[in-house]
């Protein structure tokens, strides 16, 4: 499922009560937020859901795979999403 995909169906969701537009504007936004959040180094939680938050990746040695030489890949914050309990549980299939 794409963006465009999940807005459509959030507004499905919704028998109607808000349009493909207003759908977008609430999911454009909420993304926002929690890159805003998260960026700012914020642990940004959802309940049942799960938790984004920033993780700092260590510098390292890499090889190029075009040319096989080494080259330096500096540290780095990189954005990390944990699933919640609730949600791992939904997607094998367990009920609570």
């Amino acid at each position: 499922m794409n963006k465009a995909e999940l807005i459509r169906a959030a507004a499905q969701k919704l028998d109607g009560e808000i349009t493909k537009k207003t759908a977008a504007e609430a999911v454009n936004t909420i993304f926002e937020i929690i890159a805003e959040a998260v960026a700012a180094g914020d642990k940004v939680s959802i309940a049942g859901f799960g938790y984004f938050e920033a993780h700092q990746r260590a510098a390292r040695t890499a090889k190029s795979p075009v040319t096989g030489e080494s080259i330096e890949v500096p540290a780095m914050q990189v954005p990390v999403f944990r699933a919640g309990k609730q949600f791992k549980n939904r997607v094998a299939g367990k009920t609570e």
